[in-house]
């Protein structure tokens, strides 16, 4: 078995792909910007993040209503140099909640939203920088 990627239902699917695409920095698959799915990876490893129109999918499960509410996921990115990589996408229009700053001995770490109030965690990891 293997990962395939994680997917984010979202409503707003145009300012999702902006936000994962020109403010994270992330590669879009196929640049369906519009949807109704974009799967998007970093430039290194193989894991990805997909987003998908919460319509097309509430097609298929008629239990899913228009907006989630809470949160019901934490999208995680690793970074080699987490302040460089905050200041960059905070001038791409990035808001950080929190950090960068320590979580643990091992690890430092940032946290924003994207437009759809998704969780996302920076992390870098202490034990990789030498």
């Amino acid at each position: 078995m293997e990962l395939a990627q994680v997917r984010l239902l979202v409503s707003d699917f145009a300012a999702c792909y902006r936000f994962y695409c020109e403010v994270l920095g992330l590669k879009p698959q196929s640049g369906a910007a519009e949807g109704p799915y974009e799967k998007f990876s970093p430039a290194t490893g193989s894991a990805g993040i997909a987003l998908q129109d919460r319509s097309m999918m509430a097609e298929v499960l008629n239990e899913l209503g228009d907006t989630a509410t809470g949160h019901r996921s934490l999208v995680v990115l690793r970074v080699d140099d987490l302040d460089t990589y905050c200041e960059q996408i905070a001038g791409r229009g990035a808001t950080l909640l929190h950090g960068p700053s320590p979580m643990t001995e091992r690890m430092r770490v940032a946290h924003l939203k994207d437009p759809e109030g998704n969780l996302v965690e920076l992390q870098e990891w202490l034990l990789l920088r030498g």
